[in-house]
């Protein structure tokens, strides 16, 4: 049945009015027309695959210089849906696409971009390569029924995956079951993904978003929940991940909440996280990780708050060194650098602390931790003073297990600046809030380091500046120095301590000491 007038205008209006959100530099289309799926034979109950029907609704529009495909309420069955340039399907609010439960429904889509990604899937429910001007909206939702898939990668399509497009906007919709990856953005430009819901915990690698060696993306008032990553950046080409900004959402997941890596072939350049929420997190709220190579500069997350987040910061500089093709040389060591974090405020982590670790001869650099409030857990009443490196293990927050500072372990870093961080524990800890080995340059201001022994504990660190910190409770001694040089005590309140500091290489003057 053909759709109403009035209904026709108001969805030419979202469409030519830009409110299905266009990215800002990109040039609307001039849409030609809606075509309702009803009128190609779709009959919307959900009884029947209906990929025949909805593929000729696409191919149609695109036929006629571009538009909308319109999902008026109902139940749509289908396999694989391969998306056309300028066209943007809208479900209406009650319609669902069913993703459906046959794998041989969903086509082999072999992309002309070569990355590791082929060695996860060849298969998705909607697909496209090489387009411009594309998009899906609407209020309805996109339902994979990934539960019914079982095996490994390439057994289980993703939902959407787009590639090598160009003008990109995803908005407003639910996506709800993946079989795989919920939703995979490959070397897009101009990406605009805003207002949707993703809630997928049906099977395995349920990453909720995936943006990869793709540029200038902005994702704002998402609410993500997911089996896998919530909203991971990844670079499995040769090609950066650059320009992102991440702002306003909700997320959840049984891994991590934001994530860079674990591909890193490509680096990751101008990187945004700004204004959400995390809970409900079994591994790390925000973990930034480089260990197939490339380089990643120029990081900036802020205003965040967690509940229930195991580890709240897991920073890694690694050497697994996997190609991103076959017969391809093992990369090098990456870099990592430029990366500043402020503005957390996080209860309700685990015991193990919060990592920030490169390996011998490669350093972290130049990170800042600012504005930063942390309740721990706690409760360790010894760790071991050695930690493994790892340089080659897949990277998470525990690789290392127990570390011997409940707060922050830095390892192998250079410049590393804490400002205003605070932090304590739930259950008496024994050990130190901070940890430091193999660091050059390590500032220290207005900290506040609840602690029952040794507040900071450095061990081979060369120039620190310890300044306008403050314990909040009694303690032996603030600050203990092995192997060091060069590490200025300057203007503490340390009317807590018995001791300002022990060990060698440390000047301290004006601090206020206790009786």
């Amino acid at each position: 049945m053909a759709e109403s007038s009035s209904r026709r205008s108001f969805l030419l209006g979202l469409v030519g009015s830009g409110a299905l959100a266009w990215p800002a530099r990109a040039q609307r289309p001039a849409p030609t027309g809606i075509l309702n799926v009803r009128d190609f034979g779709a009959a919307g109950d959900g009884s029947r695959l209906e990929t025949k029907a909805l593929q000729a609704a696409i191919d149609a529009c695109a036929a006629g210089g571009g538009g909308t495909v319109y999902f008026p309420p109902g139940r749509y069955l289908s396999g694989g849906l391969i998306l056309k340039s300028h066209v943007h399907l809208y479900l209406e609010s009650g319609a669902t696409l069913l993703g459906s439960t046959n794998l041989e429904d969903y086509p082999i889509t072999r992309p002309q971009i070569r990355s590791y990604t082929d060695n996860y899937t060849e298969r998705s429910l909607i697909f496209g390569e090489g387009l411009e001007d594309v998009g899906l909206h609407g209020r309805g939702t996109i339902d994979g029924q990934g539960a019914a898939f079982k095996g490994p990668y390439k057994v289980r399509p993703y939902l959407i995956r787009l590639v090598s497009c160009r003008r990109v906007a995803v908005t407003d919709l639910t996506l709800r079951d993946s079989p795989m990856w919920v939703q995979h953005y490959l070397a897009c430009e101009d990406v605009t993904i805003r207002g949707i819901t993703v809630h997928s915990f049906v099977n395995a690698n349920n990453d909720g978003l995936d943006i990869d060696c793709c540029q200038r993306v902005l994702i704002s008032d998402c609410n993500v929940a997911s089996g896998d990553d919530a909203i991971v950046l990844k670079s499995t080409s040769d090609r950066p991940t650059r320009n992102v900004v991440i702002t306003n959402c909700v997320l959840s997941t049984w891994c991590n909440a934001f994530k860079l890596g674990t591909e890193s072939n490509g680096g990751f350049q101008d990187i945004v996280l700004s204004n959400c929420t995390m809970y409900d997190t079994r591994l790390s709220g925000i973990a930034i990780e480089m260990v197939d190579g490339g380089v990643l500069e120029r990081v900036s997350v802020s205003n965040v708050t967690m509940r229930d987040v195991n580890n709240v910061i897991f920073i890694r500089l690694g050497d697994r060194g996997r190609p991103f093709r076959g017969g391809d040389p093992r990369p090098g060591v990456g870099k990592l650098r430029s990366v500043q974090i402020r503005g957390i405020e996080a209860t309700g982590t685990s015991t193990i602390g919060c990592p920030i670790s490169g390996i011998p001869g490669h350093y972290i650099e130049d990170v800042t931790i600012r504005d930063v409030h942390i309740v721990f857990k706690g409760g360790v009443k010894e760790a071991p003073e050695d930690v493994p490196e790892h340089p080659d293990r897949y990277p998470e927050h525990k690789m290392f297990g127990l570390l011997p500072a409940y707060a922050f372990f830095c390892r192998h870093v250079r410049n590393i600046r804490f400002e205003n961080v605070r932090t304590s524990f739930i259950e008496a800890d024994e050990r130190p809030a901070v940890v430091c080995h193999d660091v050059a340059g390590l500032e220290m201001a207005g900290c506040s380091w609840a602690t029952r022994n040794v507040a900071v504990r450095l061990r081979g660190v060369d120039g620190a500046l310890v300044s306008g910190c403050r314990l909040p409770g009694p303690v032996p001694v603030f600050l203990e120095a092995r192997e060091s040089s060069n590490v200025s005590l300057i203007g503490n309140d340390l009317a807590q301590a018995r001791e300002a500091y022990r060990g060698e290489g440390v000047f301290a003057t004006s601090n206020r000491l206790g009786s």
